[in-house]
């Protein structure tokens, strides 16, 4: 396949289906496949995810959580004073930088800042801290467990090149502060997190989580599990509702490969609401549906998880929940869960190594979480910072 018919597959394609175009080619499609979508997905200004195009004002605000985030920059300070200079040097970005934008949950895509690969063991150990300091336990623990299922991939797929669990790196935007806006990001397979941090706020998206495989029966992590939660609580959830509500909640009933739509690059994605609205369902159903909610949101540090739960409230009976597929003990689907202020999405992937599948697999989850109305990475809130104080 030549480059320029890569290009116009990629102009006809959403980004969410390339990786399973990507796994066949070779190295240079796949680069220039990368680098095109990149570039479409940074020319355009940050918006961020709408329903139509226009960003819904004042959803977000600056103010006191009165949860401190100080255990989080001094993990920070701790985990950059254990670099050498040079690995500062391309660890840290500005706070507004681009960097933020460029996270890819494919396994192929450069990396900027340090992997964990070329960390000594107190280099990680101190990685780690950060990401104790700013994570829940459950977060922390499934953070690991995708990482160790990339060395199970690696492991199946006999690729050790492109799989590993040391295959994922960690970038600092901003100089962590108690006062003045700076955030980290963890990037690599199937691992995502933007963590930023204004005050004693924090904004923790993009997050994408996944697995392929969600589970390792062989090899080096034998045993290690994860996304089973998000699928089972989603499939609770649709199936608590009554026909008639199963019928305003589905988009459709066949499921594709891949059906995520706010993955990378995808920043500026106008998504329209979809599916059964929170208000619609009784209260045992609006539990369920936060039940689902606090699933992902649950990977933050219980203080701020309760805050950002608090928002979520404010906002419920205007969510949305879409489904897509089978609802049987072991069918495959995909389902929405929709906001002002949270974007969910849950997705059983086709398979992509080491073999390829035209349907959805149990053994291949993608899940993402957004602030939409202009507020992932913090942006809506750094801008009102930025209004306020002179730089």
């Amino acid at each position: 396949m030549k480059k320029p018919f890569a290009k116009t597959l990629l102009s006809a394609l959403a980004g969410a289906t390339l990786l399973a175009c990507g796994y066949a080619w070779t190295q240079g499609d796949r680069m220039a496949m990368f680098r095109e979508e990149e570039r479409r997905g940074l020319s355009e200004p940050f918006r961020g995810v709408t329903t139509n195009g226009k960003v819904v004002p004042g959803l977000f605000r600056i103010q006191s959580t009165g949860v401190s985030t100080k255990p989080v920059s001094v993990a920070a300070e701790a985990f950059l004073s254990a670099l050498t200079d040079e690995q500062r040097r391309k660890t840290m970005f500005p706070v507004d930088d681009e960097e933020w934008r460029k996270w890819d949950n494919r396994h192929f895509p450069p990396r900027q800042g340090v992997g964990f690969k070329e960390m000594t063991p107190q280099q990680r150990e101190a990685a780690f801290a950060l990401l104790s300091a700013s994570l829940s336990a459950k977060g922390l623990q499934k953070t690991a467990d995708i990482m160790r299922l990339n060395e199970t991939l690696a492991e199946l797929a006999k690729n050790f090149d492109e799989y590993g669990q040391w295959l994922y790196w960690i970038t600092v935007m901003g100089k962590p502060s108690d006062t003045e806006p700076w955030g980290w990001q963890l990037d690599g397979h199937h691992a995502i997190i933007n963590y930023f941090v204004l005050g004693d706020q924090v904004v923790m998206t993009p997050t994408f989580m996944g697995s392929e495989p969600v589970r390792a029966d062989s090899g080096k992590f034998k045993g290690t599990i994860v996304m089973q939660d998000e699928q089972n609580k989603g499939l609770r959830l649709f199936v608590a509702l009554d026909k008639a509500q199963q019928a305003k909640a589905v988009i459709r009933g066949s499921k594709g490969p891949m059906e995520n739509l706010a993955q990378a690059y995808r920043d500026n994605l106008v998504l329209d609401y979809a599916g059964i609205q929170a208000s619609g369902l009784d209260a045992k159903q609006k539990d369920l549906l936060l039940d689902v909610v606090a699933e992902y949101v649950g990977n933050m540090k219980e203080g701020h998880a309760k805050v950002r739960m608090e928002e979520v409230r404010r906002h419920l009976d205007r969510t949305r929940f879409a489904w897509i597929g089978s609802a049987a003990p072991d069918g495959v689907f995909y389902y929405r869960i929709q906001s002002p202020v949270i974007l969910i999405e849950f997705d059983h992937q086709g398979r992509i190594a080491p073999f390829r599948t035209e349907t959805g697999s149990r053994d291949h989850i993608h899940t993402v979480v957004r602030t939409p109305n202009g507020n992932d990475y913090g942006k809506d809130l750094l801008r009102q910072h930025l209004a306020r104080v002179k730089h």
